[in-house]
């Protein structure tokens, strides 16, 4: 409740996401999706980085002009990296939690999965000045010693394989687009080397404004609906509050 109860008064607080955030001791001006309670929204969501791919990935978000939300593994961020988290965060996109290792969590004791969570969250800080808020399970694996100690909300959402060289450019945006609605999550890999996924979004994105889809970060989707994320809960879709 704690966690939630921050979580909130994060997005109440709105001038940080909408105006600004000072990071790293300088004013950052951080861009929001303009949306309200009838705008179609979806949050497009990479796992796996910060890699090499992950800049080409920012180019296509600039190059569009939205956001994403990055599911990083703590052993990526580092000095090397460092610049593309601050990038990514500085373009308006969310980084969250994707574990430290990237190892099936389900095996680990809890102060296993404190340290795989609090280690990553700490290095993102460190960059952004902001604590991720979200978590993605490697491998989507979970259990409920998982749930008692993460803390955060549980993302999965609608991908396409695209971790799998096999998947063709075209078939990464079909896939997606044939699953999504209003409110979903997509799910892809900003993974060393996966230009395909890369190429992919040249289809995808104007694909989404086409159908008139604003993309949001995963913090502003839960917000669009005016749902509280619920930290024993995985969510693929965001639907709007009753």
């Amino acid at each position: 409740m704690k966690r939630i109860t921050r979580l909130l008064a994060l997005w109440i607080g709105g001038i940080t996401l909408m105006t600004g955030c000072s990071t790293a001791n300088q004013e950052s001006s951080r861009p929001v999706p303009q949306f309200d309670a009838n705008t179609k929204v979806v949050a497009l969501t990479f796992d796996d980085g910060p890699s090499n791919t992950t800049p080409m990935v920012l180019d296509k978000l600039e190059q569009y002009g939205v956001v994403a939300s990055f599911f990083v593994c703590g052993n990526n961020v580092g000095e090397q990296t460092a610049d593309t988290v601050k990038r990514a965060y500085d373009m308006g996109c969310e980084i969250n939690n994707h574990s430290k290792s990237h190892q099936n969590m389900t095996k680990l004791t809890e102060k296993q999965i404190r340290k795989e969570i609090t280690e990553t969250s700490q290095r993102v800080e460190e960059i952004t000045g902001e604590p991720t808020h979200f978590f993605r399970p490697p491998y989507i694996a979970v259990n409920d010693l998982m749930y008692d100690t993460v803390g955060m909300a549980f993302i999965c959402g609608y991908g396409s394989n695209d971790w799998e060289d096999k998947v063709s450019v075209q078939e990464r945006s079909d896939r997606v687009l044939e699953q999504i609605s209003d409110g979903s999550i997509i799910l892809l890999h900003d993974a060393e080397g996966n230009t395909k996924t890369v190429e992919a979004l040249d289809l995808l994105i104007p694909a989404l404004q086409q159908e008139g889809y604003t993309l949001v970060t995963v913090s502003q989707l839960f917000e669009a609906k005016g749902i509280s994320p619920d930290t024993h809960t995985m969510y693929s879709d965001v639907p709007v509050k009753n």
